[in-house]
């Protein structure tokens, strides 16, 4: 009987080597605008990387560029991620945009180092009933990455499908600016958008190969299901997070 057990184990351990798959309804999306020319971002950029050990959570570190002038240039910016955070400030009419400020599911902001307001904001976005109510799966095989998202009856928002490949964490000696010296580790850095398509209700299904999305040191991938559009992101439908490595 031992025998057939380990067996069986040994069995199960190959096929999830071979096919790694997750499904994930996580609790909240919280992305961090954050730069390494900011004196107030390491205190957020080390409470993104606490927040990410937590599963139901997917946190993203998003770079942006508008203090390089500070006297250091971001080596992980994305001019994409300023104008991702502006967006999200038109949308919402407040037009705040500041560092460290983290959007929660696409829909309410906070300060990226206040753990407190970032609770408060996660529990605010989920009274809407469609904030992350979407089911995401995605599944490693072979040489590609499949995502599927499931359909939904009735009325449903216009909403786009985007694949951020991720580096779990990146470690930077900063050498001049506010944080001249100073060696910051940061978590699941986004390193780039891939948009999928498009989702309006009905299932889909997406494949990628692995070899598009493994580059720039990327470890893992995020796929994101966002109402509205990217010039104008609104609430946050389905997201989920897998590792490539």
């Amino acid at each position: 009987m031992l025998l057939r057990v380990a067996s069986s184990l040994a069995l199960a351990c190959i096929a999830l080597t071979a096919n790694t798959a997750v499904r994930a309804e996580p609790r909240a999306v919280i992305e961090l605008f954050t730069s390494q020319g900011c004196s107030s971002c390491p205190a957020a950029d080390k409470l993104l990387g606490e927040l990410a050990k937590d599963r139901n959570l997917i946190a993203l570190t998003m770079a942006v560029d508008y203090w390089d002038y500070l006297g250091w240039k971001d080596t992980l910016a994305i001019s994409g991620h300023s104008n991702r955070q502006r967006a999200y400030a038109k949308m919402r009419g407040d037009r705040e945009v500041y560092t460290p400020q983290v959007v929660i599911n696409g829909a309410v902001h906070a300060l990226g180092s206040d753990k407190a307001a970032i609770d408060k904001a996660i529990e605010k976005t989920k009274q809407n009933p469609a904030a992350l109510a979407l089911p995401v799966s995605m599944a490693v095989g072979g040489d590609k990455l499949t995502v599927n998202i499931a359909g939904k009856d009735g009325a449903v928002p216009q909403a786009e499908v985007w694949l951020c490949p991720v580096s779990k964490a990146v470690q930077v000696m900063i050498g001049r600016g506010e944080n001249k010296d100073r060696t910051i580790t940061y978590t699941n850095v986004v390193k780039r958008w891939v948009k999928l398509g498009d989702w309006n209700g009905k299932a889909e299904t997406f494949n990628v190969a692995l070899k598009d999305v493994q580059g720039d040191d990327a470890d893992s991938v995020v796929v994101l299901v966002q109402s509205g559009a990217a010039s104008a992101p609104k609430m946050m439908l389905g997201a989920a997070q897998v590792a490539l490595k």
